[in-house]
């Protein structure tokens, strides 16, 4: 059992790592830090698509490594 949880945990670190990567770039430049980020003003948009989806996905991959983790951590534990 331990080492099929460390095989799911390890294919789930794999996914997390290509839907970070996969994620749509957020430019802030050092500009924007500097000029009070006014630009910003519109950049709070909810994301929709492709992004909303890769942010769900994100989530759901994180969560299922953390209840991986907590199992792992009870089967090391007894």
């Amino acid at each position: 059992m331990y080492n099929f949880l460390m095989t799911c945990i390890l294919i789930v670190s794999v996914l997390i790592i290509i839907a970070v990567m996969m994620q749509p770039a957020k430019t802030n430049d050092a500009l924007s830090a500097l000029s009070g980020g006014a630009d910003d003003l519109f950049a709070k948009q909810k994301p929709r698509g492709f992004e909303a989806f890769m942010q769900k996905v994100t989530v759901v991959l994180g969560i299922i490594f953390f209840a991986l983790a907590m199992a792992l951590v009870y089967l090391s534990s007894h």
